[in-house]
């Protein structure tokens, strides 16, 4: 980098910590905390264990924010007087050109989960993974998508869970459940929401024809139990039946599967990853209460279309993403119009581009 880069960059820096000021108001968010730290050192405070808890982690994600913020301003300090003092072409400049590109992508990060507040965003997520109309072709695509948000997670540190898996007739999957557990997984995933269309030269096609296929993700937050969900023992039906398995020795033979259905919302939930038919009920139960809050998260997301007036259709066939293989390679969100040209480095899980994009434009609608 020359000096007039450098310069450059440091500007954008200052005006970023300075709009990141505004948005989340420090001094603001330091007298919340000192009001929540007052309530934490009450003798009666432990006596609500629910309330407790949550008060508790309030007060860390508060902590957490603002240091994150001054640290930022404070390595952004640290820059500009590091500049002061290097000459271009030293040892000291390279290390300048190397923090200025560490910071460059801090700032990205905490840029969004700055817009990440909704009251889940925190929480972990729950995917789940169906192929559309196609058989294999179908259930191989939705293998595909399974791998890559796999691979996502494992790029952002993230942990990953199987609950539920059932494999494909001849290849693929016909669904996958799994749950992601970091801090704001579902703040970013809960943007991958939808229908992913594939278009490619068929590998199940002898006469390796260019086929269009279609799976689907839905994405919900993990349900925690500080927050209460009221479930009747009379509104749920559930069954217990063999798991599948790999194969071998892998199979598991005790009758340890737990389908619950809500009948109220008709609501069908599976787990079968547990071989302990106790850990698959409390796993299965837990998606339920992901999907009723997600259920209450559409309604209100529907409301708010139709005070907007958005007719857009949210059909099947509405894709928010395609990703072509042939006759050229991109994948494009038809929601922000982000794309990029390389397809086998978003199918290794490089995403963030996507996400960060329609995060992005949701905070500016």
């Amino acid at each position: 980098m020359e000096t007039y880069e450098v310069n450059k960059i440091l500007a954008l820096f200052k005006q970023s910590i300075e709009d990141l000021s505004k948005a989340i108001g420090p001094e603001k968010l330091e007298q919340e905390y000192i009001k929540l730290n007052e309530v934490m050192q009450s003798p009666q405070f432990w006596n609500n264990t629910s309330l407790a808890k949550k008060t508790t982690k309030e007060a860390t994600e508060i902590r957490q924010k603002l240091d994150e913020f001054y640290r930022l301003d404070q390595k952004y300090q640290g820059l500009v007087e590091w500049f002061q003092i290097s000459e271009e072409g030293s040892e000291e400049w390279t290390i300048l050109e190397e923090d200025i590109k560490k910071m460059e992508k801090e700032l990205k990060v905490f840029e969004i989960e700055t817009i990440l507040n909704g009251p889940y965003d925190h929480n972990n997520a729950i995917l789940e993974f169906h192929p559309g109309a196609g058989g294999t072709e179908s259930q191989d695509w939705a293998d595909m998508l399974y791998r890559m948000y796999t691979r996502y997670a494992q790029k952002k540190r993230y942990k990953v869970e199987i609950l539920d898996y059932q494999a494909g007739d001849e290849a693929g999957i016909k669904s996958v459940t799994i749950l992601v557990k970091g801090p704001y997984a579902y703040g970013y995933l809960k943007a991958e929401r939808g229908v992913h269309r594939l278009v490619r030269i068929s590998p199940f096609d002898s006469n390796a024809r260019r086929h269009t296929s279609f799976a689907s993700l839905d994405v919900m937050p993990e349900i925690d139990d500080e927050i209460e969900i009221e479930i009747k023992d009379e509104d749920l039906k559930i069954d217990v039946y063999r798991s599948g398995g790999a194969g071998g020795q892998s199979v598991n033979t005790t009758d340890s599967a737990v389908r619950i259905t809500h009948l109220p919302t008709n609501i069908v939930v599976t787990c079968q990853n547990e071989r302990s038919q106790l850990k698959n009920k409390e796993s299965a139960m837990s998606v339920l209460k992901s999907k009723l809050v997600q259920e209450e998260i559409r309604k209100q997301e529907e409301n708010l279309k139709s005070i907007k007036g958005e007719q857009k259709d949210i059909a099947w066939g509405s894709q928010i993403r395609s990703y072509v293989f042939h006759p050229y390679q991109m994948v494009k969100d038809h929601r922000t119009n982000y794309e990029v040209g390389q397809v086998d480095l978003v199918m290794d899980g490089e995403l963030d581009g996507f996400i960060n994009a329609y995060l992005k434009a949701g905070e500016k609608t």
